[in-house]
């Protein structure tokens, strides 16, 4: 049994160019960005500023009414295609795909987003509500016209009008529903949600959440999934001095774990952005830096012993030891997983995925380090550093992604599924 929380909502997909033509706005001669969207003339700025660079963006949009115009325009156009979205919800969905598991939902749950969800999954009626929390996702492809604007790459222009998840409604319902659910690992997620609100109510609402998170009982292990934030000092709160040492698991990808690092001034905070493949040394040296700093110790309150990275090219589980077991099937699975989901296989299609893994690399950049070469044959590599154990599994690539929305989630959800707690 598993309890998942606390963000979901409906994902709208479509494509931007459609939307904005239903919804009778022409192109912008000049693209603009905007920090906050307000109006149909913002979107279509926006939309044009990220769709002429070719890049991904996520902005809030203000306006309540407005933006439920245009949510309703956008569900309802033809073209349009529905997916459960929040990492909670995308977490517990995956992981109901098991017959065997029972999932205990708590986040804003809408009348659509109810009748999306798996059967194995229980939502508890304090999470249900009137309306639909909607995420559009307006997806442009490489090449497509808008006007005089050219889009250089395929990518996504995201926005809500999300106030239930920024504010992290449902965490108290979720923990007071653990009694009777019983389950045997807790999934947090939707913290970078709050950064939306302002510092006075998000440092009110994070030490609510602290408080919420301290009652769930010790014996249940908790797996934190982070997703992108922009601000520093909330991420080194989240850090230091609250949330990290409550958790026994967090799940991250390269650019989540570099901007902890940059936050909190860790090894190679001084890297400002990756230059393709994330270096396997460096990623290495600063898992080793979150457990060996905010993990569990001796002299330290903390519970956090395991941290499961994933990048586009491979994926690194580190644990401390003696806490977990079964961590080369878990990489692997979430691996597995990667491959099978973005491809919208059952089982991975060799014709249609490649490896962008590194063949040699060295595990650390700041102590004397291990050189390793892949070996097909055994696709699971493991390294010991200073009582860590590093599991290390390269992924094979879907070449033409059908889904990418949610990949970090189901990898995560599936390398849990095989992950042993050892009870403490």
């Amino acid at each position: 049994r598993v309890s998942s929380s606390v963000n979901a909502c409906v994902d709208v997909v479509l494509s931007g160019v459609k939307l904005l033509e239903a919804l009778g706005l022409e192109p912008s001669k000049d693209g603009k960005d905007h920090a906050v969207l307000s109006s149909g003339q913002d979107l279509r700025e926006a939309f044009t500023h990220f769709m002429e660079r070719g890049a991904a963006a996520e902005r809030f949009f203000s306006d309540a009414a407005t933006f439920r115009d245009i949510a309703r325009t956008a569900s309802e156009h033809p073209a349009a295609q529905l997916y459960v979205g929040g990492n909670a919800a995308l977490i517990g969905q995956k992981l109901a795909t098991n017959p065997d598991l029972k999932i205990l939902l708590c986040g804003p749950v809408g009348p659509k987003l109810h009748e999306l969800l798996d059967d194995n999954v229980v939502v508890p009626p304090e999470s249900m509500q009137e309306r639909d929390e909607f995420h559009l996702i307006l997806e442009y492809q490489a090449g497509e016209q808008w006007g005089r604007v050219r889009a250089p790459t395929a990518n996504r222009f995201i926005f809500s009008h999300d106030l239930s998840n920024g504010a992290l409604n449902m965490l108290e319902v979720f923990v007071s529903s653990l009694d009777e659910f019983q389950p045997d690992l807790v999934v947090l997620s939707g913290l970078h949600m709050m950064e939306g609100q302002s510092k006075e109510m998000r440092q009110r609402r994070l030490m609510e959440a602290v408080a919420s998170i301290s009652d769930i009982p010790t014996d249940i292990p908790i797996h934190l999934e982070l997703a992108s934030m922009t601000d520093q000092d909330f991420m080194s709160n989240i850090m230091h001095q609250q949330v990290f040492p409550l958790v026994n698991s967090l799940g991250l990808n390269e650019q989540e774990l570099l901007f902890l690092t940059q936050a909190a001034s860790g090894p190679h905070a001084s890297l400002a952005s990756w230059s393709g493949i994330p270096d396997v040394g460096v990623v290495s040296d600063i898992l080793f830096w979150i457990l060996k700093e905010h993990g569990k110790a001796a002299e330290r309150e903390s519970d956090l012993t395991r941290i499961h990275f994933h990048t586009l090219a491979y994926h690194i589980l580190a644990t401390v030891d003696g806490h977990w077991g079964n961590q080369a099937a878990a990489v692997a699975a979430g691996a597995r997983a990667a491959g099978t989901q973005a491809c919208a296989t059952d089982t991975i299609d060799t014709s249609r995925v490649l490896l962008k893994a590194p063949r040699e690399f060295l595990t650390s950049h700041t102590e004397a380090p291990a050189k390793i070469s892949l070996n097909p044959d055994e696709p699971v590599v493991q390294w010991h550093r200073g009582g860590i154990s590093f599991h290390f599994t390269p992924v094979l690539v879907c070449k033409d992604p059908v889904r990418t929305v949610g990949l970090g989630d189901a990898i995560s959800a599936e390398g849990l599924l095989y992950s042993e707690a050892y009870p403490q």
